[in-house]
């Protein structure tokens, strides 16, 4: 989807304090064969912060970056994927009572790692909608923590973190304008995370903690490794490729690439190898020293590149994420200056 007139004001994020992976290996927390494979040094852990107030924070620190009053925002999204603090409650609501206190729409998204470029699109197509939309509050947040996720055995090769970020996307002026943003889903791997457990009535029925690579096995088992990966990699290259077109470029035009925070080898074998990313184009310096953020890899990382000063005018940035579902996305991100909260 083409977003001409939709510009980035600010971006924010709430990271806890990072946890050495030497000191999780020492405990017997992490699996050592983890930490040499992913090659994470650290990952943000909150001892006490739930999902929902660190989404708060991060938004608060947006708002306050783009100088947004209530009356700005005319959409409110929160993308997660675990728990966020309450059962049976609505998220998007608390955010916008600790945040705006206004009375527009606020909606949660649950696509998974997906989340957060899924929330980026339907905020332009709902600011495009009529002439007097103006900005949108996008969220996400979560807290990767016992007894219902183990965050380094949950998902083996993607060692999880506790976080938030936010983004106000805006049809005035930005630092940033957003190009184009494109999804794409394939709903054909779906039981890559579900696998052969049947339906319960409650949470956690089957037992704690979650195990992915469970799900993907008992998948393989019955489909076939080739099925899997041959599906998941079209589903990348489709949305790269409608997100790049839209844009008028190719991917070497871009001067960053924002990639999930993944370990090493997963990121070698679903990117770097198959599109020809060079890492020293990625955060993954410093994305190693944070760990999976669920939903919220990218506007983290755009928030780093921009912050501390590395994005420079004249970069354009691509977005890609993949979320279980399966569904991918990818955006482009056009840097037209340095904002006043950016580092130099």
């Amino acid at each position: 989807m083409r977003t001409e007139g939709m510009y980035i004001r600010a971006t924010g994020v709430r990271l806890p304090a990072a946890l050495p992976v030497s000191e999780a290996v020492a405990a017997g927390d992490c699996p050592p064969q983890t930490a040499e494979t992913t090659g994470i040094v650290s990952v943000a852990r909150s001892l006490d912060e739930s999902a929902a107030e660190m989404a708060v924070a991060a938004a608060a620190h947006a708002l306050d970056r783009a100088e947004a009053q209530a009356d700005d925002i005319d959409l409110i999204l929160h993308a997660d994927t675990y728990h966020q603090g309450q059962d049976l409650w609505p998220v998007a609501s608390y955010i916008q009572r600790e945040t705006l206190r206004n009375t527009c729409p606020a909606l949660e998204i649950r696509q998974m790692s997906n989340g957060g470029l899924a929330a980026l699109q339907l905020a332009a197509a709902y600011l495009r909608s009529a002439p007097g939309h103006r900005d949108a509050l996008l969220t996400t947040a979560d807290r990767f923590c016992p007894p219902g996720i183990d965050r380094w055995r949950t998902d083996p090769g993607t060692p999880y973190a506790d976080g938030g970020t936010a983004l106000v996307l805006s049809r005035r002026v930005g630092f940033a304008s957003l190009s184009s943003v494109a999804l794409y889903a394939d709903a054909e791997l779906e039981p890559l995370h579900r696998g052969d457990i049947p339906f319960s009535p409650a949470p956690f029925t089957h037992g704690m903690p979650v195990d992915f690579d469970a799900a993907k096995r008992s998948f393989v088992e019955r489909m076939g490794i080739s099925y899997a990966v041959a599906r998941s990699s079209a589903g990348q290259y489709s949305v790269v490729k409608e997100a790049l077109s839209d844009a008028g470029m190719e991917l070497a035009d871009a001067a960053w690439v924002i990639l999930p925070h993944f370990g090493r080898r997963r990121l070698q074998s679903i990117y770097y190898r198959p599109f020809g990313i060079d890492p020293d184009r990625t955060t993954w310096d410093w994305s190693r020293t944070v760990g999976h953020l669920g939903a919220g890899d990218q506007f983290a990382s755009l928030d780093q590149l921009v912050s501390s000063g590395l994005a420079v005018p004249g970069d354009r940035c691509v977005l890609m994420s993949v979320g279980a579902g399966y569904s991918w996305g990818c955006a482009v991100v056009d840097i037209l200056e340095r904002p006043s909260w950016a580092v130099g």
